[in-house]
């Protein structure tokens, strides 16, 4: 990775060859050893934007919010141009995580977005956008998940899927998300970028329970995942709703599973009748029979899980039974 001729100003070889060594080092997770020499280019070049951005989105790799707080100001002071400069966004990044709400919106606006203002606006509140649903990857350095969430301004969303709990997310939280996009998942003809986590920006109190359900039909899975979205909370069937990909698919063009179209990771060795590791196919694919068993994940409280499954079951107790129910996140 390499980050600078970003400005007018030609910066020395020195500090191209300092600023060079020092992203390739971050590249192999060596943070401490690259902040000594974006510290030594900033020296180098102190009047150049470019020192400062890239010593800021140390910090902010580094989760150094203060910091980076601190060099991104540097760096949207020595800009030369008014709108639309990275330094503004990776700054509303960074003041979002703070909580620094004046300064957000000051990043944002100057980077050329539209807030809404107005006598209802509270400028010492959180920034408030309605820009709709899309996906963002949990955990990208681990065993990461790709889920869909809400979109509560540029650099948060909310979880609305109920993430596995090997991503050590739950539904309903929060998680602040960088501004690069790694992949695309298309739903309905329409592509929508996937986000990278940086890190949990509000926790959730719902804790999420996994359950073995015996629904005869797809409609006896739709009731429960009605019943409990009526009682505020929600449950999805992993057994239809989870795809295994490698990462190079993950972060590739990738389109959502619908039920109805068999998705083959092409990076996978099997093939359709005898899929490798890698694969998972929809259950309303190439004349698939219906699982009658289904893993389902449950977000809501402990008192009320077991109540709403019990109501479930008696409004249909020929078709529905559940089994195995377990706190897992």
């Amino acid at each position: 990775m390499r980050i600078f001729h970003r400005a007018r100003h030609r910066p020395s070889a020195t500090w191209r060859q300092t600023t060079d060594r020092a992203f390739t080092l971050i590249g192999d997770g060596r943070y401490e050893d690259a902040g000594a020499l974006l510290v030594m280019a900033a020296d180098l070049e102190p009047w150049l934007s470019d020192s400062w951005f890239n010593l800021a989105l140390l910090h902010k790799f580094r989760r150094d919010w203060e910091q980076a707080r601190a060099a991104g100001l540097r760096a949207v002071a020595l800009l030369d141009r008014e709108q639309g400069a990275p330094d503004w966004w990776n700054l509303g990044i960074t003041a979002t995580a703070l909580q620094d709400w004046p300064l957000a919106r000051r990043a944002w606006q100057a980077y050329g977005l539209r807030l809404p203002g107005g006598a209802g606006a509270h400028p010492d509140g959180p920034v408030s956008l309605d820009l709709g649903t899309t996906p963002v990857r949990l955990s990208p350095d681990g065993e990461s998940e790709v889920v869909w969430g809400r979109r509560l301004d540029p650099a948060r969303i909310e979880v609305l899927s109920i993430p596995l709990p090997s991503s050590g997310r739950r539904w309903g939280e929060v998680v602040l998300h960088d501004g690069a996009p790694h992949g695309e998942r298309v739903t309905d003809g329409v592509a929508y970028p996937v986000f990278d986590e940086i890190e949990l920006w509000a926790p959730s109190p719902v804790p999420t329970y996994v359950v073995l359900l015996q629904a005869a039909t797809a409609a006896d899975r739709d009731a429960l995942e009605r019943l409990v979205a009526d009682a505020g909370y929600a449950a999805e069937d992993w057994t239809s709703s989870v795809r295994l990909l490698c990462r190079a698919c993950s972060e590739s063009r990738m389109a959502s599973d619908d039920g109805h179209t068999a998705h083959h990771d092409p990076h996978d060795d099997g093939d359709a009748a005898h899929p490798g590791h890698l694969s998972h196919l929809s259950q309303g694919a190439g004349g698939m029979s219906w699982l009658v068993e289904r893993e389902c994940g449950i977000a809501a409280p402990a008192p009320l899980v077991r109540t709403l499954l019990d109501r479930w079951v008696a409004a249909a107790p020929g078709t529905r039974a559940y089994r195995d129910l377990e706190e897992v996140c």
